[in-house]
């Protein structure tokens, strides 16, 4: 899986940086998806390779603090570009004309900052209250990373402030985003129902069909993570452990996977591209 994500996202990255066609708004948010993506997995990398490679079931307090806070940021992130997405996706649809206008290039490059900033200012907070927490005795952790939702179980001292902080900011993150993103698809759907020919709707949706299907799987393993640490305590720990890595690992598989087969910009240019590279060999 990690194969997979680092070579198809990086693959991503490489097709907009080379080719000047790619360099429109929408490409530079996939690029910044797949950016995010890559960070994720990146803070994964060495507590889960360190276990199922080298048997090493330990990490250290400060090591732990710092992925939980790089793997949550970047995660934040990815919901924020998610919604930068579907913004896209409607000043596409609803003013075509004036689209690289609205979009340009300092106005995408403010949207990931902003997204970057908001991230990394939410998850900081979080970070000092677990720092100033006693932990006493064994400490074992339920996954193979460092969750937030993971280490207030172990400390030896009320952990309200960060439960109530953490609500905050799943709230004004997750919540917020997927909410804005099903306005910004509901006005989609009434421009695109004002489309006088079924070819033009048609062709309206399907440029939207993508990101739909990246906002799926992202959304609905995180859904079902939280509903199985909720109401889930009973089944078994081996399930648990599925769920988590499948919130983490399957939205940067199968992103670009679906990007590459889907966007026909992103397919002809990856052929193109690979027919350069046949041609000079």
């Amino acid at each position: 899986m990690y194969i997979i994500i680092f070579i198809g996202n990086g693959i991503i990255l490489h097709i907009i940086r080379i080719d000047p066609v790619l360099h429109q708004p929408m490409y530079f948010l996939l690029a910044m998806l797949a950016l995010v993506e890559l960070g994720v997995c990146a803070s994964t990398v060495p507590t889960v390779l360190g276990i199922f490679l080298f048997g090493i079931h330990g990490i250290s307090f400060g090591g732990c603090l710092l992925q939980m806070f790089s793997m949550h940021s970047f995660t934040l992130m990815e919901s924020g570009v998610l919604l930068a997405m579907s913004v896209d996706r409607f000043v596409a649809i609803y003013s075509p004309l004036r689209y690289t206008t609205i979009l340009t290039i300092p106005r995408i490059a403010g949207m990931g900052a902003t997204i970057a900033l908001r991230s990394v200012m939410l998850m900081l907070p979080l970070l000092f209250l677990l720092k100033g927490l006693p932990f006493c005795g064994h400490n074992t952790l339920t996954h193979s990373y460092c969750l937030h939702s993971d280490l207030i179980k172990l400390p030896c001292a009320d952990t309200h402030p960060n439960s109530i902080l953490g609500l905050f900011v799943v709230i004004s993150t997750f919540g917020l985003d997927s909410l804005l993103i099903v306005v910004s698809y509901m006005l989609i759907l009434h421009t695109v129902l004002g489309i006088a020919s079924g070819a033009g709707r048609w062709r309206a949706l399907n440029t939207c069909v993508s990101h739909i299907c990246a906002v799926l799987v992202y959304y609905v393993p995180m859904i079902s993570l939280s509903l199985f640490h909720r109401f889930g305590r009973h089944l078994p720990p081996l399930l648990q452990t599925i769920m988590a890595n499948a919130y983490l690992f399957f939205p940067p598989m199968v992103n670009p996977i679906v990007y590459s087969i889907k966007t026909k910009e992103i397919r002809n240019s990856i052929v193109r591209t690979l027919s350069r590279k046949r041609n000079e060999v």
